[in-house]
């Protein structure tokens, strides 16, 4: 099943994200093209209140032209601990920093055309001090009941990927634990 790359037949490089069309044979032997977008990697952040709130950010997401709700994230730096770039995110986004930090998974977010590969953390004992997000992001954060971001998430009202994972993780956490 593996493919064997043959040759790029196109790149453009953007400020952190680059394209490539590339060539490559399947392993039956045939030619095609794979389309990629290459991501230097990202965190997400599942930061809990002691009230048992999410903390979820809201921002403007130009490719599907629509506000959405989500779990603090970002992009990693070149050489970066995502450990480390978990609580920047937290920080700059919300404000929050974590007194307990704890690795839940990593995964690759869309992998049908992305190498994005994400790594997520839960966030706890928050303190609260001022966000101060990058010039370029206008984002705004709820603190929202766990129970009413589980049902935003059967409603429909909460479609980012990595924000529903994270919300699956802590109702599979609380079950296990109960």
């Amino acid at each position: 099943m593996e493919e064997k790359f043959r040759k790029r037949l196109k790149e453009e490089k953007g400020k952190f994200l680059h394209y490539c069309l590339d060539e490559v044979m399947l392993s039956n032997g045939h030619i095609s093209t794979r389309e990629m977008v290459t991501h230097p990697g990202a965190v997400g952040i599942v930061a809990v209140t002691p009230e048992q709130e999410l903390v979820l950010v809201k921002q403007y997401r130009y490719p599907v032209q629509s506000v959405l709700y989500e779990i603090p994230a970002g992009k990693l730096e070149t050489g970066e601990d995502p450990a480390e770039a978990a609580q920047r995110e937290l920080a700059e986004e919300t404000g929050y920093n974590a007194g307990n930090w704890e690795k839940l998974t990593s995964l690759y977010t869309a992998p049908g055309f992305s190498n994005e590969f994400m790594h997520l953390y839960l966030a706890t004992n928050l303190v609260p001090k001022k966000a101060h997000p990058d010039p370029d992001e206008i984002i705004t954060y709820d603190t929202i009941p766990l129970s009413k971001v589980q049902q935003m998430v059967v409603n429909g009202e909460i479609k980012d990927g990595k924000t529903v994972i994270a919300v699956l993780w802590l109702i599979m956490r609380e079950r296990q634990s109960s």
